[in-house]
């Protein structure tokens, strides 16, 4: 580049690097006109457009640069950025290898070409390409890169498993033959042994690591201590693993569980034998009892300070008496109170011992009048502490006779005194630090829950919220009484108080995948966009920020584990990334958005096209349930259903069978209402179309897959309210796809039409299109053959809306409002879907020419009839908002929250809670009456 023209590009990359997208575009607009073949400056302006969402513009340029094949460095880099923003990692991958051939003495060139593979998921390109550059450079990296492009190759499920032994025999031939060896790194030394480990060649790896650098690689590793741990037990080493173990424990004083785990798998390793050989029972039992010694010498000399060694003491008796072994009937309940003794005033008590709560009824009736003897007065934190785990401890072992409505109110009654008293010890803490007796408001808050379900009266959850609510107040950091909360407010129809909570927790990054479903699940529900409120459609949109960020960065940090020579870390990022992008969450929230989305947008052919092709992506994806379900205080009696499960809304919770059913019915209605099909999807989609799962191939038509029926497990996931709506998605499908199939415009003539539509916005037609098929269809809209003849609509079609009409009404009756919102918005989805399905139909001339008449005709009885139910609901709903947020509400909302009021609760404070809940509930139902009718008047024509 000459130097004038260095200093007139200079201020482009200036206007980039501030967001000055415009600016830059101009300037470059101004140096073509000198310059119209300087590929760098239409790198640069494809830049700046792809940036300012300009696409198909940007598109043009792109494909003319791509085409000259560049070798510049700032070329490559710049179009590096462009087709990233594309999502054309391919072409990026074919623009480096294009350049690489050029140029193959460029050792940067090489990298970039690795690395861009290495985005890709190309690795069988990758490993290709990093053998050429060590044989070229004879740089001992490039070999190691070709080591873990084998493997990574390997581990793709696209692989076959045939080929997946030869993967990994050829990355051992390769490491094998490296002149260096591997243990001069701990990455490339955990690479070798998991290369071994896969092959099962474990003398090979025992020979690595019995060597003193293996050795004292392992003592500083935690990665390469795994993988040995794991080939010591996979070549039979278990013995060995507990007396190194043990060594560990006493000479280093290593107090890590896996440590205690290793010595309690040795130990019992004597009662079962895998290599066929006799278990030896004797010799196990003298193990069990030394094990016995030498846990109790351990938790005697580390008192307090540390519970691992009596924790193993619990977990081996736990194990000796699955294993018939136990000589004491009573020593796993001595060994409880002991460790109960020790750690009572722990918060990790009781998680510490739940998994040892199974109990007989001698052992049980033991450990319960021992926790009863728990002194229920207290002056220290401690004191409180130990009081709080032996409730926790005592309402997990709860029987069927002691869950009644009178015992289960006298414990909320209970814990909730308790906690105001707890509360005097933490007057002095910061207002950053949780308050010690915060568990007793959560163990009150799930009795109370617990109530809700036994008698369905909403009287338990107002005192639940308004104790929580308070809760908050004194400890304002405490996420456990938000999660609680947000659940709360959502089965009480007030969703803003729970989008309040949420958003105060300040979720970010992965968090929005594992815990956004306590806010989203069934949030169309509550969604107000119909009348232009798009809070909880922005709040979808935000949360799947992370799966952008995950799309465009994990890339990156893999190419830097890559130039680190971090190839431990290389796998995981992969299936991080792979989990992510694959994601339950993320597509139920998609779902959700686009069930908001149609009540908000105008239906047309454009917003149809856009989903469908995006749906499919979805519908064949494996998907990987990454929500955190555990994350949440659960204090509930181990015959009950935990708390998380006890307020799901409408009592069920969405899975991959409630995403398949919303994926078939939008998508079947999708690919009728839409001109597109494959090839056409396949000439206009911009970027690389996602990875196919494995399989893929060998599956039915899509076409095919859609129309089968749903399984027993995917309606388990629906309410009844949903079958209903399924139901009526299918029978309108199957009545109208013979329509839709005859009346839709081939594909040669949807590209064309594309194509024309492209040129007048761009200038530019696109590639490989014959517009000259718009000339030879003169009249498009009729077919040679004759039409499919009008039938009758099916019942489930026609009388669908009468049907959901009385479940609203008996919904009203029983006076839930979020069941109410919940049948008065699907009875708006099914309108909608009905919308989308006849939208083709719209067209008069299509219509005549077809001679479909008593087609539409029965499409205005069933739009009319949709209509005047949904008018119907609408002004009920609208009705009914008025009359949840008055005075006489919220006096009945504080009169029943008497069981807090009556302990110390402040009534002013009350009131302002049922102020809050009460306005909530008025604006979602209000809001949804006017939706409904605002939709209503959109579309009944």
């Amino acid at each position: 580049m000459s130097t004038a023209l260095d200093r007139q590009v200079r201020p482009i990359y200036d206007a980039l690097d501030t967001g000055s997208n415009k600016s830059a575009i101009v300037s470059c607009t101004k140096l073509l006109k000198k310059n119209p073949q300087n590929i760098l400056i239409k790198a640069l302006k494809a830049l700046a457009l792809v940036r300012s969402q300009k696409v198909e513009e940007s598109l043009i340029l792109c494909d003319e640069v791509l085409e000259s094949k560049p070798t510049d460095d700032a070329v490559l880099s710049a179009m590096m950025h462009v087709l990233r923003g594309l999502g054309r990692h391919n072409d990026m991958v074919l623009m480096f290898e294009e350049a690489y051939k050029q140029e193959p003495s460029n050792e940067e060139l090489g990298m970039q070409t690795f690395f861009a593979n290495a985005r890709a998921g190309h690795w069988k390109s990758a490993q290709q390409i990093a053998t050429k550059m060590y044989k070229q450079f004879q740089e001992d990296r490039y070999l190691y890169w070709s080591v873990m492009s084998a493997v990574l190759q390997a581990n793709d499920p696209a692989t076959p498993a045939a080929m997946r032994t030869i993967l990994y025999k050829l990355a051992h031939r390769i490491i094998t033959s490296s002149p260096t060896p591997s243990y001069q790194s701990n990455d490339r030394f955990h690479l070798h042994l998991s290369i071994l480990r896969e092959l099962e060649l474990y003398d090979d790896a025992h020979k690595l690591l019995d060597s003193d650098v293996g050795k004292a690689i392992c003592s500083t590793s935690l990665s390469c201590n795994e993988i040995r741990r794991d080939i010591w037990r996979k070549r039979g080493m278990i013995v060995d693993e507990g007396k190194l173990a043990t060594r560990r424990i006493l000479d280093k004083h290593d107090r890590n569980w896996l440590e205690f785990l290793s010595i309690l798998d040795a130990n019992f390793s004597y009662f079962s034998s895998s290599d066929g050989s006799p278990p030896s029972h004797v010799e196990g039992l003298e193990q069990v009892e030394k094990t016995q010694e030498l846990f109790t010498r351990i938790a005697e000399e580390d008192g307090p300070k540390d519970r691992s060694a009596a924790l193993a003491l619990l977990e081996l008796e736990k194990r000796a008496r699955n294993h018939g072994i136990s000589k004491d009937p009573k020593r796993l309940v001595t060994l409880m109170q002991d460790y109960f003794t020790r750690v009572g005033d722990k918060a990790c008590c009781f998680e510490d011992l739940k998994p040892y709560l199974t109990l007989e009824e001698n052992d049980l009736t033991r450990w319960t009048s021992f926790l009863r003897a728990v002194p229920a007065s207290f002056t220290t934190p401690p004191e409180l502490q130990r009081l709080i785990n032996s409730h926790k401890l005592l309402r997990c072992n709860l029987t069927q006779l002691e869950l009644s409505v009178e015992a289960e109110t006298a414990r909320a009654t209970l814990y909730i005194e308790q906690y105001l008293e707890g509360l005097k010890l933490g007057l002095n803490l910061l207002p950053t630090e949780l308050q010690y007796a915060d568990d007793l408001a959560l163990l009150a808050a799930n009795t109370l829950v617990t109530l809700w379900k036994f008698t369905s009266d909403e009287q338990y959850l107002f005192n639940a919220v308004t104790l929580l609510e308070f809760a908050l107040t004194r400890s304002k950091q405490s996420f456990q009484s938000r999660l609680t909360l947000i659940r709360l407010y959502r089965l009480l129809g007030a969703p803003s108080l729970a989008l309040d909570h949420y958003r105060a927790m300040g979720v970010k990054q992965v968090q929005n995948d594992t815990l956004s479903h306590f806010l989203l699940s069934r949030a169309s529900t509550f969604s107000l966009a119909s009348i232009g409120d798009l809070t909880l459609v922005t709040e979808c949109l935000e949360s799947t920020q992370i799966y952008l960020s995950n799309s465009q960065e994990t890339a990156d940090f893999i190419v830097r584990a890559f130039q680190g020579e971090r190839y431990s870390q290389i796998p995981e990022f992969i299936i991080f990334e792979e989990q992510l992008d694959n994601s339950l969450q993320r597509d139920i929230v998609k779902m959700e958005h686009l069930r908001m989305r149609l009540t908000h947008e105008q239906i047309t052919s454009d917003v149809i096209d856009m989903e469908l092709i995006e749906l499919k992506f979805i519908f064949d994806r494996t998907h990987h349930d990454n929500r955190d379900f555990d994350i949440m205080s659960n204090y509930q009696p181990k015959i009950s259903s935990d708390t998380f499960s006890q307020t799901n809304l409408l009592g069920m919770n969405e899975s991959h069978g409630w995403l398949k059913s919303f994926l078939k019915v939008y998508i079947r209605a999708f690919q009728q209402g839409s001109d597109l099909d494959d090839s056409v999807e396949e000439k206009l989609l911009i970027g690389d179309r996602p990875k196919q799962s494995f399989g893929a191939d060998s599956r039915p038509p899509l076409r095919q897959r859609l129309a089968e029926a749903l399984s027993e497990e995917e309606l388990a996931e629906l309410t009844q309210d949903e079958r209903l709506f399924v139901q009526f998605a299918r029978a309108l499908a199957e009545w109208l796809e013979p329509y839709h199939d005859y009346t839709r415009p081939p594909p040669s003539l949807v590209l064309a039409e594309a194509a024309k539509q492209t040129e007048l916005k761009t200038g530019y037609p696109l590639k490989g299109v014959d517009l000259a098929v718009l000339d030879r269809s003169s009249s498009p809209l009729k077919k040679d053959e004759e039409p499919p003849a009008v039938v009758e609509p099916p019942e489930q079609v026609s009388r669908f809306f009468e049907t959901l009409k009385g479940r609203f009404a008996e919904a009203l009756k029983n006076g839930s409002p979020v069941q109410s919102l919940h049948v008065a918005t699907l009875i708006q989805e099914a309108f909608l879907l009905f919308t989308v399905e006849t939208l083709r139909f719209k067209a008069t001339a299509l219509v005549k020419a077809n001679k479909f008449g008593a087609l539409v005709a029965s499409f205005k009885t069933i739009r009319s009839d949709a209509a005047a139910v949904l008018r119907d609901i609408s002004t009920e709903l609208v009705t009914q908002s008025e009359v949840v947020a008055t005075a006489e509400s919220r006096k009945a909302f504080v009169d029943a929250c008497a069981t807090v009021t009556a302990r110390g609760i402040d009534i002013d404070f009350t009131l302002n809670v049922a102020k809050k809940v009460t306005d909530a509930r008025k604006k979602v139902i209000g809001g949804v009456g006017k939706g409904i009718g605002r939709v209503c008047s959109t579309y009944a024509n």
